[in-house]
């Protein structure tokens, strides 16, 4: 039996291409720069003391990671739930799993 539709050779494109999904996996990759070091110490002051000093120079060449990941994941998955409400206009999970079933069927025998 000869399939139908159109693969891709290659998948260097995260899952798009045109600013279209390939119906794979879709990728997203994000950068985030280091934590900037202090050069000049800070005015600070001595809890314990309550007296005026400087704070030490600090190199920090950690980056904070952990919360952009968290938030870029909540963003990317609320634009995907709005791309598939656009889509399709279900207002119940089955009909939209029914839908989406169906469009991928249709999409397949293109």
């Amino acid at each position: 039996m000869q399939t139908r539709g159109l693969r891709g050779v290659v998948y260097n494109l995260g899952g798009f291409e045109g600013g279209m999904t390939t119906g794979g996996v879709i990728v997203v990759r994000g950068v985030v720069k280091p934590i900037p070091m202090l050069y000049r110490p800070m005015q600070s002051v001595d809890i314990d003391t309550h007296e005026n000093h400087r704070a030490s120079i600090e190199r920090s060449d950690t980056t904070a990671v952990t919360a952009p990941v968290v938030i870029a994941e909540a963003m990317v998955t609320i634009e995907l739930a709005k791309a598939v409400l656009d889509k399709f206009d279900a207002d119940n999970f089955d009909r939209l799993k029914e839908q989406v079933t169906v469009y991928r069927e249709e999409v397949r025998l293109f």
